[in-house]
């Protein structure tokens, strides 16, 4: 009974030991979007995100970031449009920006290794708030959600700001086509068929001590 008290007694010391270095810092975010639609024929298109940030620091090797984030992303295209008018063909090219707004919210894992460095994995909830496809009638407008995986890494100063550069890369076609090999066009899997949200991010964060 003795060693069950002080194994308990140890448990809770250990526990208590280890609350007392978990620390909150809200912060803010901010930076560019360099973004594009895969298998959409565009390039990239700059962009930015701004948001907020919940670094809740467990220890000094481990950091889960709970992220609210604006982000602008989609792409750029040329499109090259032919007419036959008297069996005489025109040419006619035409610059596409294709805008895509959503309110990201991430769950960010960083993990911290040297003098201020760290390495950043995590997924990420975007809910589409709005978008320009409606502006080109040939094309459907994308659905409302999209899923995504974050990955990257940064350096932080004792001051708290970081630097980051990011990849995220979308998991969900935006138009929320369920491909089947039966309307797979060109026998590879749909891999060419599927139109996802890419980029690369470069940007800044501050973070406040709370007292």
């Amino acid at each position: 009974m003795k060693k069950l008290i002080i194994a308990l007694f140890m448990v809770i010391g250990i526990a208590q030991s280890s609350e007392a270095q978990v620390t909150l810092k809200p912060g803010i975010r901010a930076g560019v979007n360099f973004s594009k639609l895969t298998n959409y024929d565009t390039d990239f298109k700059t962009g930015f995100y701004v948001g907020g940030e919940l670094a809740i620091k467990f220890n000094k090797l481990y950091t889960l970031q709970p992220e609210l984030v604006y982000s602008r992303q989609g792409g750029n295209s040329e499109d090259r449009y032919v007419y036959n008018i008297d069996d005489m063909l025109f040419y006619s090219d035409n610059k596409i920006i294709y805008t895509i707004d959503y309110i990201s919210l991430s769950a960010i894992n960083k993990f911290h290794f040297g003098t201020g460095f760290h390495l950043l994995v995590g997924p990420s909830l975007d809910f589409k708030v709005n978008d320009n496809f409606d502006n080109n009638f040939y094309y459907e407008q994308p659905i409302g959600f999209d899923f995504s995986l974050v990955g990257g890494f940064g350096y932080s100063l004792p001051n708290g700001l970081s630097f980051e550069a990011r990849f995220k890369q979308g998991m969900v076609d935006i138009y929320g086509n369920n491909y089947n090999m039966n309307m797979d066009q060109n026998n590879n899997g749909n891999y060419d068929e599927v139109v996802l949200n890419q980029s690369f991010q470069l940007g800044i964060s501050y973070t406040f001590d709370v007292k």
